[in-house]
């Protein structure tokens, strides 16, 4: 992927799925950040590498939306991480983002479907 104009569109296919695909995490598998990313990463065969200013802008947004949100919880050697759960209103946008992007999916499938 060397070329230009594909990287540059792969990166904004990407930035239009990331935040769908961490809210789906968090709503499975709520946990902190870095959790959330290695899981995206671990489910999309290390398709999906996100940074963690990626990670971390995409869940303080979440939070300021309503969509999700975190507590303080101690980890080992006494060490506290911010973990990050799914809302109510963040499961009913969640849905119709799901329900979008299998309407989008299908109809693009359809037009590129051979007849």
């Amino acid at each position: 992927m060397h070329d230009s104009p594909v990287r540059d569109y792969v990166n904004q296919l990407r930035r239009g799925l990331v935040e769908p695909l961490m809210l789906f995490v968090i709503g499975e598998l709520p946990s902190h950040g870095y959790r959330i990313a290695k899981e995206v990463e671990r489910r999309s065969s290390g398709y999906f590498k996100l940074t963690a200013s990626t990670v971390y802008s995409a869940l303080r947004r979440f939070e300021d939306e309503g969509l999700v949100f975190s507590s303080w919880q101690e980890a080992a050697n006494r060490q506290r991480r911010r973990c990050y759960y799914l809302t109510d209103k963040g499961r009913q946008i969640l849905g119709a983002r799901l329900k979008e992007w299998e309407r989008f999916s299908v109809a693009a499938e359809s037009v590129m479907a051979s007849d």
